[in-house]
């Protein structure tokens, strides 16, 4: 006899215990599928939501107001580099090294002064609500006018705690990369 069949008795003991035994009924509703594969609708609403959610960030991110007048004067015969005063100098370093790899990536070419200015805060916004700690701005080469714009945009916002050139795996000359403080 295999170890796993009851012998009569056992099936008997069983029967009794069981005896006046009732199925329980179903009074519980079943979880729909929210697998957005089966409804559309569902996959409808989160488009809705993040587009409304990136529509929200760009306007509270626009809030913040870069000025056009202060322009940063960096040490021109190295690499362009900030460190926020009361930020640790290795930071700087651990950037240009590609310590951090960059959680957001904002490419701005194509991009006229302004709309690059509302983008470059809105990226800002978002990698703090996120708390994405690193981020690379791409700016280009071109004609040097978001090159010279964006260093200087970023050294005024309260977030930035550095940023350097990126590495050439994140756009060398024409990108930065930045450590955003995500309180």
């Amino acid at each position: 006899m295999p170890k796993n069949t009851p012998t009569e008795d056992e099936v008997n003991l069983f029967k009794q215990a069981l005896d006046g035994v009732q199925p329980m009924e179903q009074d519980k509703i079943p979880p729909q599928s929210l697998s957005s594969k089966k409804n559309p609708e569902i996959l409808e609403k989160k488009k809705q939501q993040l587009r409304n959610e990136n529509r929200l960030a760009k306007q509270a991110a626009a809030s913040f107001h870069f000025s056009d007048g202060f322009e940063a004067h960096f040490d021109e015969s190295g690499p362009l580099k900030y460190v926020k005063p009361g930020t640790d100098h290795h930071e700087a370093k651990r950037l240009r090294r590609g310590d951090y790899p960059p959680e957001l990536i904002l490419d701005l070419h194509g991009y006229k002064k302004l709309e690059a200015k509302q983008e470059v805060a809105a990226l800002i916004y978002t990698a703090q609500k996120k708390h994405y700690h690193c981020i690379c701005i791409v700016h280009g080469i071109g004609t040097k006018i978001l090159k010279q714009n964006v260093p200087s945009w970023l050294v005024q916002h309260p977030a930035i705690l550095a940023f350097h050139q990126a590495p050439l795996e994140w756009g060398g000359k024409g990108a930065l990369l930045a450590l955003v403080d995500t309180l």
